[in-house]
């Protein structure tokens, strides 16, 4: 009885977690959640759709920003990264695929929203994460990296018409009157991979180095697999009170996620 008691309630918070509110596309909803109102209670609501970009609502100052990389091995991918809003400044982690849907995601947070962005955070080297850059160089929004990612990019051959600025092992941004953080735990999806950390939400952008629940591995091409769980292992030891956890694709979630990469690649 406590078995299903406890199975009717996760499937119920799941449906609400995941709960849509649909619209046209290209049309966007301006309307604000409730201040007091429970990530797991209120679910995630879509604030603007196009055939390029999904953004989605996760919490007071979180969303999830969502475009399409088309990909050789894995088909049209939908890409994740983080936007944390605070007053009327913005910090954003990742870029969306390609210049065009980083427009729409410029155009929305500047028009609709009304919000400047204060920094863009690239959390790896691999298309998925700086496919739009110049989209933001356009807009004279400065882009920081670790200077892994900055050296891998560069031995790539990728060029950029305005410098990345670099940060060693971690990297504190203002938005508005509150912080977010970004941090080099280790070693997974890649050699150079950082996470996103909004404390008063308490909100992780794992990037690629988080699986969504029931993923495969995935693009194994630059992983350290062996190092990976230990390198969740820690972040989850670090962030125990992280309550939404942002994957680089698929859905978000809880903690679970953590649990699920890690054993995914012991």
């Amino acid at each position: 009885m406590v078995k299903s008691a406890l199975l009717l309630t996760l499937l119920v918070s799941k449906s609400l977690f995941f709960s849509d509110t649909h619209l046209s596309e290209g049309n966007s909803i301006n309307g604000k959640l409730p201040s007091e109102a429970n990530f797991w209670l209120m679910g995630d609501s879509i604030v603007y759709k196009s055939e390029e970009l999904h953004i989605r609502q996760l919490s007071d100052h979180v969303y999830i920003h969502t475009s399409f990389l088309n990909t050789d091995s894995f088909g049209r991918v939908a890409c994740n990264g983080m936007l944390i809003v605070n007053g009327n400044e913005a910090v954003i982690f990742d870029t969306p695929a390609d210049n065009k849907s980083s427009e729409e995601l410029i155009q929305y947070i500047t028009g609709t929203l009304k919000t400047n962005v204060n920094a863009l955070i690239p959390t790896h080297f691999h298309a998925d994460c700086v496919g739009g850059l110049e989209a933001f160089n356009a807009h004279n929004i400065p882009a920081y990296a670790s200077s892994q990612t900055i050296a891998l990019l560069k031995s790539k051959g990728q060029k950029f018409t305005k410098p990345i600025k670099a940060f060693k092992e971690t990297l504190t941004l203002p938005v508005g009157d509150k912080k977010v953080y970004a941090e080099y735990v280790g070693e997974g999806h890649t050699k150079d991979n950082v996470i996103g950390y909004f404390p008063d939400d308490k909100a992780l952008f794992g990037g690629c180095l988080i699986k969504e629940v029931g993923a495969a591995k995935g693009n194994l091409e630059d992983a350290n697999v062996a190092a990976w769980p230990g390198t969740v292992s820690k972040l989850k030891q670090k962030y125990p009170q992280a309550k939404i956890i942002v994957p680089g694709h698929g859905k978000p979630g809880g903690t679970e996620l953590l649990d699920y990469t890690i054993h995914l690649f012991q």
